[in-house]
């Protein structure tokens, strides 16, 4: 009967333990995603790296890698709109450490992309506001 209470109340603070990512996990993920996405659309390591840079003069195969990573986050929606609802679930996810830019950035990025017919530019558009909404804080793939 004692283990079955301890594993009962083992279980109700399980709930209560903090979840978000420490920033090694979250360079993980990240280096995940890029892996994954860099393999999918061709892009090449050099373009993504400029988009890291501040130079978003990228060609398509970069624009589409941006869709991949935002696309395998759940960021945006069938219709190529930034997707705040999944963005805002994710939240408690990430660092604490990030929290203020991502809801600072959202704000300002959530209706960036002008291009919505097409999905890569659309991702491309977000993710660029994204990077100059703080580059020190960006951390997109």
């Amino acid at each position: 009967m004692s283990k079955i209470l301890l594993c009962f109340f083992g279980l109700i603070l399980v709930q209560y333990v903090d979840s978000r990512m420490t920033d090694k996990q979250l360079v993980a993920a990240v280096k995940l995603v890029r892996n994954m996405c860099t393999g999918k659309t061709k892009a090449s390591p050099e373009e993504i790296d400029k988009m890291h840079q501040g130079n978003w003069d990228v060609d398509y195969n970069a624009q589409c890698y941006m869709w991949c990573s935002l696309n395998m986050y759940k960021l945006m929606d069938k219709e190529n709109n930034f997707d705040r609802k999944s963005a805002e679930a994710q939240m408690s996810q990430l660092p604490a450490s990030l929290l203020d830019y991502v809801t600072k950035c959202m704000d300002q990025c959530e209706h960036a992309a002008k291009r919505l017919d097409d999905k890569c530019i659309a991702a491309w558009e977000y993710s660029k506001c994204m990077y100059f909404c703080d580059p020190e804080q960006y951390f997109l793939p």
